[in-house]
């Protein structure tokens, strides 16, 4: 598929991941991509949706629109997590196959997986139990977009695909305390008890859970690539193939922060899920994806960011 060639609308195009995803689309050429806001289409109704393929007519759809955040904005909003990601994505998938869109990609979770997934998580683990409770009504909702794939693939040959992002982190993210991911929320307490001069931060669990995290460009490169590319409803990680501690990650962004202080560990905070780490094998077979952005050259750039934006 080209995509230069397309009318794409991108769901939740003017957020986090979202922003580059459009970047990537302007530099293949693409002229026609349409950003929906939700005070103009609020796509928890069918009738907005319904409206927006009728303004817009679109030849694909992806859809990253999420409402989502870290370990304590998803133990805080169980129910309207749920309602609202599943409303989301069932309605726009329904009305996109009945408008006769040409392709729609859906954007999944990490948390779909279950909470004792064996290390690295494949694919075909993502149905062998249950999800980490504090993430997964989220999850759960999130996962409802694999099933009707492939339920639409199979009963009107609708041509939808269905990827899992890991943990994203880079410039632009949520820096929000109140809903902000791990990357995010350290940078933040790192850099504000340096201009408050406290001699300690403190960080949520025990530190000995792990995570995966994949720079958000790279992620946006991976989303277009299976596009352009890849025609199955089998899920597919979308991941950069290693794992660190929140210990040392906690260490690592006190480092390149140049915080003095000590970290002092909640463990009355949960932990979330034990650990996470993809095999992301598919992605590169399938569609020729791999990360490219060093880890500690991504969370530079992301603390630079930040930094700048406090000016």
């Amino acid at each position: 598929m080209n995509l230069a060639e397309k009318k794409v609308i991108v769901t939740g195009g003017a957020g986090f991941l979202g922003s580059f995803v459009i970047e990537r689309l302007q530099q293949r050429g693409c002229k026609n991509v349409f950003i929906p806001r939700s005070c103009e289409y609020d796509l928890i109704k069918e009738a907005d949706i319904i409206r927006m393929l009728t303004d817009v007519n679109p030849d694909v759809v992806i859809h990253l629109a999420a409402v989502v955040g870290g370990i304590g904005a998803n133990r805080d909003n169980p129910g309207s997590f749920f309602y609202t990601n599943l409303m989301m994505g069932t309605q726009l998938m329904e009305q996109c196959r009945k408008f006769g869109v040409e392709k729609f990609i859906a954007i999944g979770t990490i948390c779909a997986y279950p909470k004792f997934t064996p290390v690295p998580f494949k694919e075909e683990d993502i149905w062998s139990g249950y999800p980490e409770e504090t993430n997964a009504p989220y999850g759960l909702a999130k996962k409802m977009m694999l099933v009707q794939s492939q339920a639409y693939r199979e009963q009107y040959d609708f041509n939808s695909i269905y990827l899992l992002p890991v943990n994203l982190y880079g410039p632009r993210d949520n820096f929000d305390p109140i809903s902000s991911h791990v990357i995010p929320a350290l940078i933040k307490k790192c850099v504000d008890a340096k201009h408050e001069n406290l001699d300690s931060i403190t960080a949520w669990g025990t530190g000995v859970a792990t995570r995966e995290f994949l720079y958000a460009d790279d992620c946006a490169e991976a989303i277009l690539l299976a596009a352009e590319n890849y025609e199955k409803s089998e899920p597919v990680n979308i991941g950069a193939g290693f794992e660190i501690s929140m210990r040392q990650l906690t260490e690592l962004i006190v480092e390149l922060t140049d915080f003095k202080g000590k970290i002092k560990w909640d463990s009355t905070k949960p932990d979330g899920q034990p650990r996470r780490c993809l095999d992301t094998t598919k992605a590169e077979k399938e569609f020729g994806f791999k990360a490219t952005t060093n880890f500690r050259d991504g969370l530079i750039k992301t603390i630079e960011w930040y930094g700048n934006s406090l000016r």
